[in-house]
């Protein structure tokens, strides 16, 4: 038996990336609920964010109304994502390729991402990242490749199997939720679910007792005041 491990110290949040509003039936929503019922059974405060009901303008700037954008609900969104130790970016595959949504809200974490925490550090340092896939034919690992990588980017720390997915047959067919589809009952989708789950809230725990990461070697404000630790530039050796 697993020694009881206390995860009730961390926060999460799922931002749905659906192209459909609310109340529609969203199949992402399906499979991300496999996801948050575990983090919240281990005692986990979880939020869920659709994206698409919100005014999100296009941008790459932390408030776009600042830029000549009628409406912006992206500040207040980020403070509910930025205030979580996990974000987990659940997406529907269209074409192939992640949704619009998701590489709108991808872009406007893009705005802060130059931003600096009280340790000089790129702002999304210490927090991990995660991403569920939902769709029809073939997709999840490419759209999961793009997403974990930008998520990387930014400064979110990604875990071993930071993905999970559940794609149906090659054309028109049953979607995630669908009973025909028996998708719930899957059982690669099921365990790759749950570790993809308890590996974030791992990784989180970690980093959240550790004060996140040590400032050694990646701090932009020590750099810019003139640390180059074991840095050498090749034109002067």
């Amino acid at each position: 038996m697993d020694d009881q491990i206390d995860f009730s110290g961390l926060k999460a949040v799922y931002v749905n990336c659906t192209l459909k509003k609310s109340p529609r039936q969203s199949h992402t929503q399906g499979l991300i609920d496999v996801s948050q019922r575990i983090m919240e059974k281990e005692g986990v405060s979880v939020e869920t964010i659709r994206a698409v009901d919100y005014e999100i303008a296009y941008g790459v700037q932390p408030d776009m109304t600042k830029e000549g954008a009628d409406k912006d609900e992206w500040p207040k969104l980020f403070k509910t994502i930025f205030a979580a130790d996990i974000l987990i970016l659940g997406t529907p595959i269209w074409l192939g390729e992640r949704s619009s949504i998701c590489t709108k809200v991808i872009e406007r974490l893009y705005a802060m991402s130059g931003k600096q925490n009280d340790k000089g550090q790129y702002l999304f340092y210490g927090k991990v990242g995660g991403t569920i896939i939902t769709g029809n034919e073939d997709g999840v690992k490419h759209c999961a490749m793009g997403i974990l990588y930008a998520l990387q980017h930014l400064g979110y720390s990604i875990p071993p199997q930071g993905d999970c997915g559940w794609i149906g047959e090659i054309g028109p067919g049953p979607s995630y939720l669908d009973k025909e589809s028996n998708a719930a009952q899957n059982d690669f989708t099921n365990r790759n679910t749950t570790f993809m789950t308890y590996n974030l809230l791992h990784l989180a725990k970690i980093l959240k007792e550790k004060e996140g990461y040590p400032s050694h070697g990646n701090s932009r404000k020590a750099w810019d005041t003139g640390s180059r630790w074991a840095f050498e530039n090749p034109e002067y050796r």
